[in-house]
């Protein structure tokens, strides 16, 4: 009966790990993708809200590769009400192939989460359309502070039609003053 109940108990645990590297059904990682274009700081333009990120604007991006292949990540972010500066490091590995845009991200030891980039500049790498494992998270990413509106509208009939709420959207404040 232990067996039994140890081996239900892992399979639920796996599964639910597993789902947190999957994609919205809609949602397709780019290829080919190269993670030495990609690296380097991206300014977040919009978002889906989520409790990470709330309260805090001027949020960037940066990407590193690793000796090993992974990708540091850091994200930093101001919070205006504290008058002080957030960050969060964390490690990105591919899910599959290095030339395709999905990767896991972990800030929290072993668990991880998709990053799916769907929408990209594969000539110069300047906007990232992102998603995670779920319809629930979102973002637009660019190499400069603010993007077009015609950037801005593309991205937000692409994600509407993969069945993101667009209509949700947080459009980060960028200061260049900070």
């Amino acid at each position: 009966m232990k067996n039994q109940l140890f081996i239900t108990l892992t399979l639920f645990v796996s599964s639910l790990l597993l789902g947190c590297t999957g994609m919205p059904d809609k949602v397709t990682p780019v290829s080919p993708f190269s993670i030495e274009q990609y690296q380097g700081k991206w300014y977040e333009i919009a978002r889906l809200d989520h409790s990470f990120e709330r309260g805090l604007d001027n949020i960037t991006a940066n990407y590193a590769i690793n000796e090993d292949g992974s990708v540091t990540v850091l994200n930093r972010g101001f919070n205006s009400e504290e008058q002080q500066w957030s960050e969060a490091q964390g490690k990105a590995k591919f899910v599959d192939s290095d030339n395709v845009g999905h990767l896991k991200v972990s800030f929290f030891g072993p668990f991880y989460s998709s990053y799916v980039v769907f929408g990209l500049d594969q000539q110069d790498y300047q906007y990232a359309y992102v998603s995670g494992y779920n319809n629930d998270y979102l973002w637009l990413l660019a190499r400069t502070p603010t993007v077009s509106e015609q950037r801005l509208a593309d991205f937000k009939a692409s994600a509407k039609q993969r069945g993101f709420n667009t209509d949700n959207l947080i459009m980060v404040k960028q200061d260049p003053a900070q």
